[in-house]
């Protein structure tokens, strides 16, 4: 069974007003559009051509949730949940209400993603630096008593970072954190920046969305890493990230699960953030096209998902299927095929889902396409 997929864009305030439109080929709405998911998540399931939404054809079974993303500001910074992190905050929030504010666990499971490039440039924030990096990294701010307070608090003894976050979020920080950020905006204008030069002008503007938020400053802690099209990041459990612009074929499992670190009107629980923060510092591999023919793959550590992204040119190329699948189109002219004879012509940023009882299907046109499906 072939199935066409459809879905209204999110309209969250970060959402670009022009990126979806573009790839769609439509005029723009004028709102921000942020993101379209292409699931059976009961926060928004996605729209079967004919009638019904998804989850009443699977169930709300899939392990997986396929998004495009459109970020035309920065998003909150945020992290997520290991799966018996999330069991366990789903259990001891279960007299809340679904909506309750106090709630941080919308379900009990982890969501791992991963986040591949589609337009020219995509700018995120992903992970923590190394701290005698970041240290490197003052040195070219002025030295204010803001600016002082953090390299001491960097350079202590135990885990700095943790503390660091805490100090920030924690609410004790608040004039220097408006030091801080006044030292980064000025910084980054400076011609000697050197390999920070693209760093401090990425937190500027982040402080130009958000001004006095002490976000900005756990933000200047983070490895800005900047994706070319066809590349993408993996973001395991417990990793701090936050997307600042771009567009993009995000793919996760089916979880809504986030705790945020700033950058946010939204409430942030700093000891429960704390609790699942992975502090260990580092770069996050860029996943480069290594691709077979047409076929690039994206492989990740979970079961959840699996990501391939396939440039079609006149040759049809064939997918067993071994799961649930979907084929988003992203770019050309592109038709679906099932072992059946089903044929689905895709439009630009719609999907074609096929279901486990399909042994393979076919993809052939002009154009590329994501294939997304359960880990293999």
């Amino acid at each position: 069974m072939l199935l066409s997929l459809t879905n209204t864009p999110r309209d969250y305030a970060w959402g670009s007003d022009s990126l979806l439109a573009g790839l769609e080929g439509r005029t723009p709405t004028g709102l921000p559009e942020a993101e379209v998911w292409f699931g059976d998540h009961p926060g928004d399931p996605a729209d079967v051509a004919g009638g019904g939404t998804l989850d009443q054809v699977t169930g709300g079974t899939l392990p997986y949730l396929l998004k495009l993303l459109a970020a035309g500001r920065p998003l909150s910074i945020q992290v997520h949940p290991t799966i018996e992190q999330a069991r366990a905050g789903w259990a001891r929030e279960s007299g809340l209400d679904a909506d309750d504010p106090q709630r941080n666990y919308r379900d009990d499971n982890h969501k791992p993603e991963l986040l591949v490039a589609l337009s020219e440039r995509f700018e995120s924030l992903s992970g923590l630096r190394p701290v005698a990096d970041t240290l490197s990294l003052l040195d070219l701010l002025d030295g204010g008593d803001g600016v002082q307070q953090l390299r001491t608090r960097l350079s202590a003894e135990g885990d700095a970072l943790r503390d660091v976050i805490a100090w920030l979020l924690g609410g004790e920080a608040g004039t220097q954190v408006d030091g801080i950020i006044r030292a980064i905006v000025a910084a980054s204008s400076r011609s000697d920046a050197g390999e920070w030069e693209t760093t401090l002008r990425a937190i500027a503007g982040v402080a130009e969305t958000y001004p006095g938020d002490p976000g900005v400053v756990v933000a200047l802690l983070m490895n800005h890493v900047v994706l070319e099209r066809g590349e993408g990041v993996f973001l395991r459990a417990g990793l701090l990230h936050a997307y600042l612009s771009g567009l993009g074929v995000e793919i996760m499992a089916a979880s809504d699960n986030v705790l945020r670190g700033g950058l946010t009107p939204k409430r942030i629980d700093v000891p429960e953030l704390l609790a699942i923060l992975d502090t260990t510092p580092g770069e996050v591999p860029v996943l480069r096209a290594q691709s077979d023919g047409g076929v690039t793959p994206y492989p990740v550590p979970v079961p959840d998902f699996a990501l391939e992204r396939v440039v079609v040119d006149g040759g049809p190329v064939a997918f067993d299927v071994s799961g649930p699948t979907m084929v988003l189109a992203t770019a050309g002219d592109v038709t679906v095929s099932s072992a059946a004879g089903e044929n689905l012509h895709l439009a630009i940023g719609t999907v074609a889902f096929a279901d486990a009882d399909e042994a393979t299907i076919t993809v052939s046109g002009a154009g590329e396409v994501f294939v997304a499906g359960p880990g293999r």
